[in-house]
């Protein structure tokens, strides 16, 4: 099972960008797909999240900018990221909480993060 996430770029403050991830390989059910990230010397943070239904979840820092969309026929979820600031500079990392056919478990996968710049 791989995930691979892409997007990821230099943008203007006020600009926009579109991150995707795609999750590949023996999958037989996806969950929980969520973007997590992490900026020079902070912790790793949640910033969106989705369940299978649909329902999402957001950090305070990006309602009304982020939105978290998913493809479950594709195994692929989305972040559309409007009115970028410079705080939102980051390695973007995509999840995926799911089951594999060979281990029949539910597990958590991460792809290999994606580099996001915003400058003023």
């Amino acid at each position: 099972v791989q995930l691979q996430a892409s997007g990821g770029g230099l943008v203007q403050a006020g600009g926009s960008l579109r991150l995707s991830c795609a999750a590949s390989g023996s999958i037989f059910s996806i969950s929980a797909m969520n973007w997590y990230r992490q900026a020079p010397e902070k912790q790793r943070e949640l910033v969106a999240g989705t369940t299978r239904s649909g329902s999402t979840n957001y950090a305070d820092s990006v309602k009304g900018r982020f939105t978290i969309s998913r493809d479950n026929a594709k195994n692929t979820v989305y972040l559309q990221m409007n009115s970028l600031k410079p705080e939102d500079t980051a390695v973007y990392y995509c999840n995926a909480d799911l089951i594999d056919f060979q281990n029949m478990v539910v597990a958590a996968y991460w792809g290999q993060g994606t580099q996001v710049t915003v400058s003023s």
